[in-house]
């Protein structure tokens, strides 16, 4: 869809509404659905996200009139996503789940992947049971194999300041005050 990858905001914005538009004058659910997914997307990158989860709401509830199990499991994505940055996160797992396992149905990997991520830490049970979160799990995985913070930041496309920040969290967790230490006790939660 066109609203994914826009040369500007305002031409995503201008497409958006004319999908709306096409989709309420035609009464095509599938318009109405994609029209809304895009204009979340487009409220949650400038910040505006209670207007966005309304909109990812909408185009969830347009879905409820297509057989199109694909396209409605990339707006419960966008909307677990949503629902998560509410501090929702019983309702963003539970729309996470249903994402993913229809990716997964699907033999879509790569979409399963994203789901999977968003899924992991908006999983209430799995944060309670864990000692890192999701975010520090990985860049634990990747400083324990070696990898320079450097290196960590370009795999993850985060800063190499967030890395040092993670970083610093998950020696208090672990208790533990070098990379070697690290590497060792990775080694023994994977167990």
């Amino acid at each position: 869809m066109a609203c994914e990858s826009p040369s500007s905001t305002s031409e995503a914005d201008s497409l958006a509404s004319t999908v709306q538009r096409n989709g309420e004058r035609l009464d095509r659910p599938w318009l109405l659905a994609v029209g809304a997914r895009c204009r979340s997307m487009l409220l949650a990158a400038d910040g505006d996200l209670d207007a966005a989860l309304r909109f990812a709401e909408s185009a969830t509830a347009q879905h409820d009139r297509l057989p199109m199990p694909f396209s409605r499991a990339r707006t419960q994505l966008r909307l677990g996503q949503l629902q998560r940055r509410h501090r929702r996160r019983d309702a963003a797992a539970a729309t996470l789940r249903e994402a993913l396992a229809t990716f997964e149905r699907l033999d879509a990997p790569l979409w399963a992947a994203r789901a999977r991520t968003s899924l992991e830490r908006a999983d209430v049970q799995s944060a309670r049971t864990s000692l890192l979160t999701a975010s520090e799990r990985r860049v634990a995985e990747l400083v324990a194999s070696g990898m320079t913070n450097r290196d960590v930041a370009g795999a993850l496309f985060i800063s190499v300041k967030t890395v040092e920040v993670n970083l610093t969290r998950i020696y208090r967790k672990l208790n533990i005050r070098s990379r070697a230490e690290l590497g060792r006790r990775i080694d023994r939660l994977d167990a």
